[in-house]
């Protein structure tokens, strides 16, 4: 279920009951100021909400109250549209400290329920390599790196079309009009990948030393300092402020390590990976293209279909992050990296 597609008025219900669990008469006192609704209405949405199950029913008879089904706090329901509508009250954000809490919650991220959404959420990419003709297969792989390494590029400011970052790659034809640095990361992004193909089971056990290396490949030439950072960082557009102490952003890696290596669902620990690297910034630059790149991976490394994020609007995908940034909340940041995995098994190699 992706939560970014329920009406307004099914997100008003759930940003009612946020808080505390609540009687239908008392759901419906919030909700008549915005949204007049009729009992049957009302009783047919909350059904609507527990069959997605979004939403739990407790208690029996009289007593009958409604509630997020949600236990993992980093899973919450926040409805990421009115969270940055309401620019003014993020302009008053006091500055928003690194949470280490949210270690002890980096499990059941993706439920059997999420993995019931897809018949072969696990489909092997081995078995469709054994499946399809060697030249379909290199070209797949061809159109997978061409279409991560634009899009990831993209996410990050880069001008290069899709088009042109194909002639890029398999001409090593620069564009005119685009400063050489873009052609630089592009490039980088298909080195990386190139290189996860070539090491592919090394990721199945993260390590620091393979994090620090991704990301020296993907920023080599493009003058940004390699190794964890001494100094801090800030967070654009957003009042969210990373670790600034080295010890202490190792200590947060070491940490992100052990949940990824300890967690044994390839897309929970690519998800993870997707998210904390990003969170965490260990680097100077460069930090969610590592991380990017790191997911898929991990993805890789357990035999599962990497991620172009081709099918997601730029902004979508940056709004998503900067909301886990300074609410420490996954919920949208999850569905919408469970929405790209979905786009991959139906769009890539298909026997």
């Amino acid at each position: 279920m992706d939560g970014t597609k329920l009406s307004l008025r099914q997100k008003k219900i759930l940003s009612i009951i946020t808080k505390e669990a609540l009687s239908r008469p008392q759901i419906n006192l919030f909700l008549e100021k915005i949204y007049p609704i009729s009992k049957l209405t009302l009783i047919r949405e909350l059904n609507y909400l527990m069959a997605l199950k979004i939403v739990k029913k407790i208690g029996s008879g009289n007593n009958i109250r409604y509630a997020l089904k949600e236990e993992n706090p980093l899973l919450n329901f926040i409805d990421i549209q009115q969270y940055f509508d309401d620019q003014a009250s993020r302009n008053k954000l006091n500055p928003i400290a690194f949470n280490f809490k949210m270690f002890d919650y980096l499990k059941n991220l993706i439920t059997p329920q999420d993995l019931n959404e897809f018949e072969i959420i696990l489909l092997s990419l081995r078995e469709q390599e054994k499946k399809l003709d060697p030249t379909i297969f290199r070209r797949e792989i061809e159109r997978f790196i061409i279409e991560f390494s634009w899009k990831s590029s993209k996410i990050e400011g880069n001008t290069y079309s899709l088009l042109e970052t194909e002639v890029l790659i398999k001409q090593s034809k620069e564009a005119p009009g685009h400063s050489k640095y873009e052609a630089v990361m592009i490039l980088n992004h298909k080195r990386a990948i190139e290189y996860i193909l070539l090491h592919r089971n090394i990721f199945k056990k993260i390590t620091l030393s393979q994090i620090i290396n991704l990301h020296a490949i993907l920023t080599k030439g493009l003058e940004v300092t390699s190794g964890i950072r001494n100094n801090p960082v800030a967070i654009s557009g957003s009042n969210y402020l990373p670790l600034s102490s080295k010890k202490e952003i190792e200590n947060s890696l070491n940490k992100f390590i052990k949940a990824v290596n300890s967690n044994r669902n390839p897309l929970e620990k690519a998800l993870i990976s997707l998210t904390l690297i990003s969170y965490i910034q260990p680097f100077a630059d460069g930090n969610k293209r590592t991380a990017r790149v790191l997911a898929n991976a991990v993805l890789i490394s357990h035999d599962c279909y990497p991620v172009t994020f081709r099918n997601v609007e730029d902004t979508d995908y940056l709004k998503a992050l900067l909301l886990f940034y300074e609410k420490t909340n996954l919920f949208n940041f999850k569905h919408m990296f469970l929405e790209q995995y979905r786009f991959a098994l139906q769009n890539y190699f298909r026997t």
